[in-house]
């Protein structure tokens, strides 16, 4: 057979169902290998999208989803998301074309370095020089893309090469058991945790995967730990959990960081670097265990005394065993701060005006979803007013992107996620800027016959940094722009257009989109002057301090 068909051949041996890309000549016998394959192929507008896709692919499933660039400019345009999954830890194979290499290239006509250029954002790129190494390429890129911290890996097939003639097969898939923490280690952290006065879980990125969750559920209602969340693990655990204090959306200083400074011992589960710290240790302070997959990065504000190495979900069952609730765990810190986040960031949705105002979006469109509506969230500053005020009752149903944050991805996401769950609601939340990097991905949602709807948040500028730019004292200058009218714009494509334009509309648009199926748009005007109310005035007053004024979210 022919290289092209046994590479195929190995990724229906891994699991493989789709493969997102924008193909070009160096590609094509791929993908008329493809074209004969059980295997969707799924043409994309952008082939940033595509990497965008593959990467909620990995996400989701634990599975690494797989994405096709050809070389040179679409290879490049893949390097946003390629970095999206590496900061984010999702698993990806990501595959380019090139041009021959066994025979005149032609001059230097499209031609980069593209191993070079994504070896500093995966795990692993290589170039297929041998068609007979396919099998163990590909078996190696999938189980590197899965171990440890989930990443991406890039494969560079030539154009000769995939035309060779091969007479080999697609290596048996084996799965590899996790290692665990020792006996030891556990039991230290079990000793540390019932030796406090004042005990914390913080939840965070590497903990939120899927065989994490139920063993997380458990440890909590079996100890009787209350417990937070960074950006990136919220969802973990139901939010409507009893000892559940709020998410870390912003750096210091919010409801929930009154926690962490109260908390003598941090059990700090999935911790990652490519998120900033939710608290920053000082040397004789609370002492911290870091119970993560990989050892911890130990900087100047990081340095856990304890590490419990391993399996996330084995080390939580095992210490769920270990540890027993105390007398001397003193709840009522944590309980005083649980009724203030409730009262104030859960119930806070005021002022009931139009434009809408961050809270009453986030209300408006909880109330309208169900428990398993996924929504996905673009990049701009009503990410961190989901992260603060959205409840999150299943895992893994509100994905945002608190590692390289990147515009452009809510869209691309919220496709790759109704993908792989059909059956569920599905919401992008963009703001205009944002929408706008990836909107032409509206035409795929529409081919792909898809149930989904995309929320265009809109104030006519990049909102985040206009408001920054002002709080800062600038002047305004080079964050305005004009928009198409959204809604004739979304009708363009087939998709089916609304305009939110009094409090309460936004629901009812959501209603009528999940009730009517197919590919919605909805056009809303937002007002961030509360970001100036809530984000600043009132978090400095509550804490006679600037301490309020880190508001660029952990690590946005």
């Amino acid at each position: 057979m022919k290289a092209s068909d046994l590479l195929v051949q190995a990724l229906e041996s891994e699991g493989v169902k789709y493969i997102f890309g924008v193909p070009g000549e160096e590609n094509l016998d791929l993908l008329e290998s493809l074209r004969r394959s059980p295997i969707t192929f799924v043409v994309t507008r952008h082939e940033q999208a595509a990497g965008f896709m593959a990467a909620t692919w990995g996400r989701l499933t634990g599975m690494p989803g797989v994405c096709l660039a050809t070389l040179g400019p679409g290879a490049t345009n893949l390097t946003t998301a390629i970095s999206y999954a590496f900061l984010g830890g999702m698993p990806v194979v990501c595959i380019t074309g090139q041009k021959p290499i066994k025979k005149s290239k032609q001059g230097r006509f499209q031609i980069l370095d593209v191993v070079r250029m994504m070896e500093p954002i995966s795990k692993l790129s290589k170039q297929v020089v041998d068609s007979n190494n396919l099998p163990h390429l590909v078996r190696e890129a999938f189980r590197i893309a899965k171990s440890g911290k989930p990443g991406p890996v890039h494969l560079e097939l030539p154009e000769d090469v995939a035309r060779e003639e091969v007479d080999r097969l697609p290596f048996t898939v084996t799965e590899v058991q996790p290692a665990v923490a020792s006996r030891k280690a556990l039991q230290g952290a079990a000793d540390m945790l019932m030796s406090a006065s004042r005990p914390l879980v913080c939840i965070a990125a590497g903990a939120n995967r899927s065989k994490s969750f139920g063993p997380l559920q458990d440890l909590i209602d079996g100890t009787g730990l209350y417990f937070v969340t960074t950006q990136m693990g919220k969802g973990a655990i139901d939010e409507r959990h009893p000892r559940f204090l709020g998410t870390t959306a912003l750096s210091s200083g919010d409801y929930t960081h009154d926690a962490l400074d109260a908390a003598d011992v941090v059990l700090m589960i999935g911790h990652d670097l490519s998120e900033k710290p939710p608290f920053f240790m000082e040397r004789g302070g609370k002492k911290v265990i870091h119970m993560s997959e990989d050892a911890a990065g130990m900087d100047d504000v990081y340095f856990p005394q304890l590490e419990v190495l391993g399996c996330t979900a084995t080390n939580a069952k095992a210490l769920n065993e270990l540890v027993q609730p105390m007398d001397r765990w003193e709840s009522q810190v944590f309980e005083r701060v649980r009724a203030q986040w409730k009262t104030h960031v859960l119930e806070d949705v005021t002022p009931e005006t139009f434009p809408l105002v961050p809270q009453r979006v986030v209300r408006e469109l909880r109330d309208a979803l169900p428990s398993d509506a996924i929504v996905s969230l673009d990049n701009g500053m009503y990410k961190i007013w989901f992260a603060r005020s959205y409840p999150a009752h299943i895992p893994n149903t509100l994905l945002l992107d608190n590692a390289l944050a990147s515009m452009g991805g809510g869209l691309p996401v919220a496709i790759g996620a109704k993908m792989v769950y059909p059956e569920r609601q599905a919401v992008a939340v963009c703001g205009d800027g944002g929408f706008m990097m990836s909107s032409q991905e509206l035409e795929t949602a529409v081919r792909l016959k898809l149930d989904l709807t995309v929320i265009v948040l809109r104030d006519d500028a990049y909102g985040m940094i206009r408001w920054k730019q002002a709080s800062d004292g600038f002047d305004d200058f080079g964050l305005s722009f004009g928009n198409p009218d959204f809604v004739r714009y979304a009708e363009s494509y087939g998709v089916r257009g609304h305009r939110v334009d009094r409090v309460g509309g936004l629901n009812e648009a959501m209603l009528e989109c999940c009730r009517s199926g197919g590919v919605h748009l909805i056009d809303v005007p937002i007002d961030y002057s509360e970001n100036q109310r809530v984000l600043i005035d009132e978090l400095e007053r509550r804490n006679g301090s600037a301490s309020g004024r880190d508001d660029e979210g952990s690590g946005s």
